[in-house]
């Protein structure tokens, strides 16, 4: 009888995991680049269980030469990483994409050139000299109406270097690029190669969500629940961040064994990242406003540089207040 038991106690516990596995849902969330701070939310999320927590088995699709927008957009992930500024071409070109939560609510990116550069005081300087840039139909426009703002003409050579661009201002190949402050621009002060770097809205430019977290579109139609899930299950993991950042670097740490070689550049980015960055006026993170979508992606549609899925010039401005919700995000405290 005890053997019996034993037996009925075993299968209704493999029958129990059975359907656990079963109603766990599948997400596929693309990355941008390899795991650094810009994704910290996410893996705070996992490592803390929190997506287990809402019934989610949450894969997390490592970079590759295939934009997140495109991978979403197609369907071959329900969520990723992505920027307004790439957001902007790739929405107006007919991408099925929608932004669900604003990781970083400001610029976290600045015009850089290096320390020593006694004759670079503003960004009225650069006329005339080269940008080391990394492929993106905004990247020009931006750089050439910051130049505009603080004085200049705007007229500068550009030459495409991706990440290359970083050791070729070091070299002295090019004279200004643009880095995230709170990762290549530490990493070049931990390597000694310290940077002189100036904020975009400084000079009158307009604010943007510099790193979104974007869904597709018809999937977050048809899985309301599942979307308000992970996207709280994240936005949780980003106010972490935002609250306890040393505890988040860890975690992001822990989640990606072997993969940063220097520390104190996770825990120094993170730290920045949660003074400056995540959180909104009200301390909250994910959140979005039109103004700010209207502000950058219009300048960029007003630029003359959007162009449609026919490749054609968009003339008029869409209606942002529908490229982006706020309805997934957890309701304030």
């Amino acid at each position: 009888m005890r053997a019996l038991v034993t037996v009925l106690i075993s299968a209704v516990l493999v029958l129990a995991g059975c359907s656990a596995q079963a109603d766990t849902q599948k997400i596929r969330i693309a990355l941008d680049w390899t795991p650094n701070t810009n994704h910290t939310g996410l893996y705070v999320a996992q490592q803390e269980g929190w997506f287990r927590d809402a019934g989610l088995d949450v894969e997390f699709l490592p970079y590759n030469s295939t934009s997140p927008d495109t991978l979403v957009s197609s369907g071959a992930a329900e969520f990723g990483i992505s920027f307004q500024d790439s957001f902007t071409f790739s929405k107006a070109a007919g991408a099925d994409i929608t932004s669900v939560m604003a990781v970083l609510q400001h610029w976290a990116t600045e015009v850089a050139v290096k320390a020593d550069r006694a004759d670079i005081t503003s960004p009225r300087d650069l006329d005339g000299k080269t940008y080391g840039g990394f492929g993106g139909p905004g990247e020009e426009p931006k750089m050439r109406q910051v130049i505009r703002d603080a004085g200049g003409r705007g007229d500068f050579q550009s030459v495409t270097l991706g990440t290359s661009a970083y050791e070729a201002l070091y070299a002295g190949q090019v004279d200004f690029t643009e880095p995230f402050v709170a990762w290549e621009g530490i990493e070049a002060e931990l390597r000694n190669e310290p940077l002189k770097t100036f904020r975009y809205t400084d000079y009158g430019f307009p604010d943007a969500y510099n790193v979104l977290l974007i869904g597709n579109s018809p999937w977050l139609a048809g899985h309301p629940d599942l979307a308000a899930r992970f996207v709280q299950a994240a936005q949780r993991g980003y106010q972490l961040a935002a609250d306890d950042p040393a505890r988040a670097a860890q975690l992001l740490q822990d989640a990606n064994p072997g993969t940063f070689t220097e520390p104190t550049l996770v825990t120094r980015s993170q730290a920045m990242l949660a003074a400056q960055y995540l959180k909104d006026d009200r301390g909250r993170v994910g959140t979005q406003t039109l103004d700010r979508w209207q502000g950058f992606s219009g300048f960029l549609v007003d630029s003359g540089a959007v162009v449609d899925g026919a490749g054609k010039p968009v003339t008029t401005r869409p209606d942002f207040s529908t490229w982006f919700t706020d309805e997934y995000l957890a309701p304030p405290a």
